[in-house]
């Protein structure tokens, strides 16, 4: 009875990969490939995030620039060191989605500095509405899924630290 439990599992799990790898395969080669979505997530966030923090370190965009973001961070009760760390962290950041260099280190840090923005600033305004934590939220999910499924072969960590076989 167990030997055929065994086998059963593992004839199961041979269908399931067949399946998941037929799936896989009916769109191989074209602009519906895993690394293609990761770019257009990664070129989407980056843009956001680049645009983002230039406003914030710079004053582009319309933004104030870094002494009016430091000041705007301290008036919230945030510490000057963390104002810097979370501007640069979005301008940064935002170079770094677009590049796909360093990809998965500042992915880590846009979800955090998008998860620290949703619980000081957004979450008391609701869902959606003016200031509510429905871009927020949606930002620091894009950052996470590019952290956990990397940055793809359409970027430059690919080209610096891909695997020798």
């Amino acid at each position: 009875m167990l030997k055929h439990r065994l086998s059963w599992t593992a004839t199961a799990r041979e269908q399931i990969e067949l399946e998941r790898n037929s799936f896989i395969n009916l769109f191989k080669g074209s602009l519906t490939d895993v690394s293609t979505g990761i770019l257009i997530l990664r070129l989407l966030l980056g843009v956001v995030f680049f645009a983002h923090g230039a406003q914030k370190v710079f004053g582009w965009f319309g933004g104030y620039g870094l002494d009016a973001t430091v000041d705007s961070f301290a008036k919230m009760g945030i510490p000057a060191v963390l104002a810097y760390v979370a501007s640069f962290t979005e301008f940064l950041g935002g170079l770094s989605m677009i590049t796909g260099f360093l990809t998965r280190i500042f992915a880590v840090g846009l979800t955090i500095n998008m998860i620290v923005a949703m619980t000081l600033v957004h979450l008391k305004n609701g869902f959606f509405g003016p200031n509510g934590i429905e871009f927020t939220l949606t930002l620091a999910v894009v950052a996470l899924t590019i952290f956990l499924l990397g940055p793809g072969v359409y970027s430059l960590d690919n080209q610096f630290f891909k695997e020798k076989k």
